[in-house]
């Protein structure tokens, strides 16, 4: 992509509240019961928001579906993981075990905590001018809306395949009752990958768009 080539300016704010910014920067594997749970859970509204309403100023003339498009790729793991190594903050992440294949997940996450936390700790004004200030780069990478993973693998099988679609196969889910992390299995053209998400929606796009790395090799 694009933005993968973009650098990232330097987070500027200065936290009122540093805990909150310790808190951001703790998964839950560092911490059961002190952790950035709930400010993801938080950050991940505010970051949708605020690149929605980025969106719908930059392209006034693209249609909904567009535009949505042009979302779920810039609040994508792979989008705010690069951000976050941008920042360093894989450098600072308080955590359990942080393996090859969790990199991108956990510090994606954090990414969200901490924007999490900027807004409790400055309030919505601020974290959205922030947001908006490192977004508008990535979002003008892209002059055409992007397909979704699903598409474009689903159109590039159709064509080299005879017609045939991918299979995706959902597998067990991991990680804690409360908050699962879903998971699942793509194949097609004789190969496969498997992509994880927050929920199934986004666990099949992960995995086309692994599958798409592997068929364009």
């Amino acid at each position: 992509m694009a933005w993968e080539l973009i650098k990232v300016k330097k987070l500027n704010y200065t936290f009122k509240n540093p805990e909150l910014l310790e808190l951001a920067l703790t998964q839950s594997g560092a911490n059961a019961a002190h952790n950035n749970e709930r400010l993801e859970f938080v950050g991940d509204r505010v970051l949708g928001l605020s690149v929605a309403a980025l969106l719908y100023e930059m392209f006034p003339t693209e249609h909904e579906g567009e535009l949505a498009r042009r979302h779920a790729m810039l609040v994508s793991t792979e989008t705010l993981a690069h951000v976050a190594m941008e920042f360093g903050l894989d450098k600072k992440i308080h955590h359990g075990h942080m393996t090859a294949g969790r990199i991108q997940h956990i510090c994606a996450n954090a990414m969200e905590a901490v924007f999490g936390a900027i807004f409790i700790d400055g309030g919505f004004d601020v974290v959205r001018d922030i947001i908006v200030d490192i977004w508008r780069d990535l979002a003008a990478a892209d002059v055409i809306a992007p397909k979704d993973a699903k598409t474009a693998l689903q159109e590039l099988v159709q064509k080299q395949d005879n017609g045939a679609l991918p299979e995706y196969e959902y597998l067990p889910a991991t990680g804690a009752s409360h908050k699962p992390t879903f998971n699942v299995r793509v194949t097609a053209m004789g190969h496969s990958a498997t992509g994880c998400g927050a929920s199934k929606k986004a666990a099949s796009i992960a995995a086309a768009e692994e599958l798409l790395k592997k068929l364009a090799i």
